[in-house]
């Protein structure tokens, strides 16, 4: 049956930044389609209440707290998961962020911190768990990128451009690491997490952005989470180097993505 090809049973996942929003969600997913999950992010008490959901479901779950924005950290993930549950088949990449900052207050600084927070740590995470799918059956790496890596927008200098090359590593990490590891991507739009309620200022600001998308609404986490099972199972099995837009249309328009001035 068609929809087989969804499950993950018997197979183990890994996602990063798992305590709340699109990585609680994630997680989730997944172990609805079968998958022991490892969850990892800063806050353990968060962990702990999205691993019982996962154990809910009757899939085992092992939490991982601690500071992901360390690159080392993040590769360190594959070996606690694979001394864990003895595998690694799925990989979600969704550390990652940043707050808007014009290019005036733009320093080197800051614009090298958001390519280690998306780009080092995403590339630390798919090239140690690389090695373990490999020595097994394979596997499916899913990365979290933005619709900002793409449509430009006053304010998001240094997270976009980090996401947009976001973008081009799941290219050439998908050619590499074919035909028995499939990377491939999200681009979320406007999602209601607590990073766009510190976006979003006003119902006024809201009610722009819901006119601005074609669908007329904000999505939810769950509405990534969807394409990321989706990406990461073998119903996405001949689908590797894409970035899938979840973002109800936006970038099938010219979108007004600037925000008011700081």
């Amino acid at each position: 049956m068609i929809l087989d090809r969804f499950r993950l049973d018997g197979k183990v996942a890994v996602v990063t930044g798992a305590g709340r929003g699109i990585g609680a969600a994630n997680a989730v997913a997944l172990a609805e389609a079968g998958a022991d999950v490892v969850l990892a992010a800063r806050t353990e008490s968060q962990l702990e209440a999205v691993a019982e959901r996962v154990r809910d479901l009757g899939r085992r779950a092992h939490v991982v707290a601690g500071d992901l924005s360390d690159p080392a950290a993040t590769a360190a993930l594959a070996t606690r998961a694979a001394a864990e549950f003895g595998r690694i088949d799925v990989v979600v990449n969704n550390i990652g962020g940043g707050l808007p900052r014009p290019m005036a207050r733009c320093s080197t600084e800051f614009v090298e911190k958001a390519f280690r927070f998306n780009v080092s740590t995403t590339h630390a995470l798919t090239r140690a768990a690389a090695e373990v799918m490999l020595r097994g059956d394979g596997g499916a790496v899913v990365t979290v990128s933005s619709v900002v890596g793409r449509v430009a927008g006053r304010g998001f200098l240094a997270y976009g451009t980090a996401k947009a090359a976001l973008a081009h590593y799941t290219r050439l990490a998908a050619a590499d690491l074919s035909p028995r590891v499939r990377v491939n991507a999200v681009a979320p739009g406007t999602i209601q997490t607590s990073a766009l309620a510190a976006v979003i200022e006003d119902d006024a600001m809201r009610a722009r952005v819901e006119r601005s998308t074609p669908l007329r609404r904000i999505g939810t986490p769950e509405d990534v989470a969807a394409a990321v099972l989706f990406l990461a199972t073998d119903a996405g099995a001949y689908l590797t180097g894409k970035v899938v837009e979840v973002d109800g249309g936006l970038q099938s328009l010219n979108v007004d993505l600037n925000l008011p001035d700081p």
